[in-house]
């Protein structure tokens, strides 16, 4: 039996649909989420109320459920615990459970967009302009290497919150003045692009990427899109990633601006764009499953059509609780 725990579930109902269907006669799909009001919760196999992420005791709740349930691997869908996991690797290695994730140095560094920043650049990736000092801004304005708009953003944080586009000095100051640890980033005016990507948690090589067009975000995710390939885009992701030394499930977020790719940001676990890849072929449940099995994936990238369009919508859930 191969058993799975997904942590803070929360809408994500198609994840915990396709593990269901991949892990059908392997073993269980357990969900786990701190509101009962958690819809993703009730498409797993059998899911636990648990106490916030922040809560003293909250990883002592989630080591029991792992020995209990015989869990196997277990991963997180948001972004602060995946370094709470990273971090706790040996305690769930001594029961029996494999963390799905990046270390915890990379999967702090994908919450801090400064630190990020600096590794790309460091590393001669193309990517935006960012500031944490804002006198160094002005400069670079005055001698013209940065031109408004620009982007003034917490470096720590998800889900495009509390980010604002900025057209002058004076916004630039009041906002600072109102904020810490706000940064100022270059706005980068093309094609917005998502890469789902996973690479094998055994071989630690990268043997599936899957890339889109977004069309259309709302609240920091992926609304719209259509699937494409690019054989330089994909030699770009393969270099980033083996690079940086990720494993296991990511989601990258790039710019193409005159042909060449800028890398904006990296989530280490599923997008909310994932299902695009799954209903296109790129089943990375699938992959998860063999790895925890013990067997190393063989590699298949860009093994999907190109021009496959997701778009998604709204669904409810009607529970009596």
């Amino acid at each position: 039996m191969i058993n799975i725990l997904i942590l803070s579930a929360g809408t994500r109902n198609k994840v915990v649909q396709y593990f269901r269907k991949v892990f059908a006669g392997k073993g269980n799909v357990i969900a786990t989420d701190m509101s009962n009001l958690a819809p993703a919760l009730y498409d797993a196999d059998k899911y636990y109320i648990v106490p916030r992420m922040t809560a003293p005791n909250y990883l002592d709740v989630i080591l029991d459920i792992c020995k209990k349930e015989k869990i196997t691997g277990v991963l997180s869908l948001i972004d602060p615990e995946l370094s709470l996991l990273a971090e706790n690797v040996r305690k769930f290695e001594a029961i029996g459970t494999k963390v799905i994730g990046s270390s915890y140095e990379l999967c702090e560094m994908a919450l801090d967009k400064f630190q990020m920043y600096n590794w790309l650049t460091e590393h001669n990736y193309k990517c935006a302009k960012s500031y944490m000092d804002k006198e160094a801004f002005y400069a670079d304005v005055e001698a013209g290497r940065i031109s408004y708009p620009v982007f003034v953003k917490p470096a720590r944080g998800s889900a495009s919150i509390a980010i604002s586009k900025v057209y002058d000095k004076e916004t630039v100051e009041l906002l600072f003045a109102h904020d810490e640890g706000l940064m100022i980033q270059e706005f980068l005016d093309g094609q917005e692009i998502g890469a789902d990507v996973y690479i094998d948690l055994i071989s630690k090589e990268i043997v599936s990427i899957f890339t889109k067009k977004k069309i259309k975000m709302r609240a920091g995710e992926t609304d719209k899109a259509v699937s494409f390939k690019d054989a330089k885009l994909f030699a770009l992701i393969e270099k980033f990633v083996s690079e940086a030394g990720y494993v296991g499930q990511i989601d990258i977020d790039i710019f193409e601006i005159n042909g060449e790719y800028y890398i904006s940001e990296v989530n280490p676990r599923f997008g909310g764009g994932y299902p695009h890849a799954y209903e296109s072929g790129c089943d990375h449940m699938s992959l998860i499953a063999e790895n925890l099995a013990g067997r190393v994936n063989s590699a298949s990238i860009g093994n999907y059509d190109d021009g496959i369009y997701m778009m998604k919508y709204n669904e409810v859930c009607i529970k009596k609780l």
